[in-house]
């Protein structure tokens, strides 16, 4: 849960925070993706089908999952619950027409379903081409 939340804490920080005058076309974009999701039934429908593939591409990322598949669906539960409570800060977010900071929404879903908030996870160091310092 602590990698999972910090690292999507860490998203939406990026998402919002953007350079110069990135973040206010940023979180409009991202505010408009939202209200326009949350309103259209197939979008909706979309949105879940890619949460699953989403929950997928963690587990295989963490690359914590065991060989067997029994014992890979206490991870993938901890993801699932993950998403679902970022999916309500999102939506709570787009309700407030963004006037609340999106990453603190998030940590408090966080705290209020898992007792508390994720630790942050600094995002990567950008590289150049190779791994090189840009």
């Amino acid at each position: 849960m602590q990698r999972v939340g910090g690292a999507l804490v860490a998203a939406a920080e990026a998402l919002t925070g953007g350079d110069g005058g990135e973040p206010a076309v940023n979180q409009r974009f991202l505010l408009d993706c939202l209200r326009l999701m949350i309103a259209t039934p197939a979008l909706r429908a979309r949105h879940l089908d890619s949460q699953h593939a989403l929950e997928r591409t963690i587990a295989d990322a963490l690359g914590d999952a065991p060989s067997d598949p029994g014992a890979a669906f206490p991870a993938q539960a901890a993801i699932s619950a993950c998403l679902a409570v970022t999916h309500t800060a999102l939506t709570r977010w787009a309700e407030d027409d963004g006037r609340t900071s999106l990453p603190g929404l998030i940590a408090r879903a966080f705290a209020a379903a898992f007792g508390q908030q994720p630790r942050r996870t600094p995002p990567a160091a950008p590289t150049g081409p190779v791994g090189l310092p840009p």
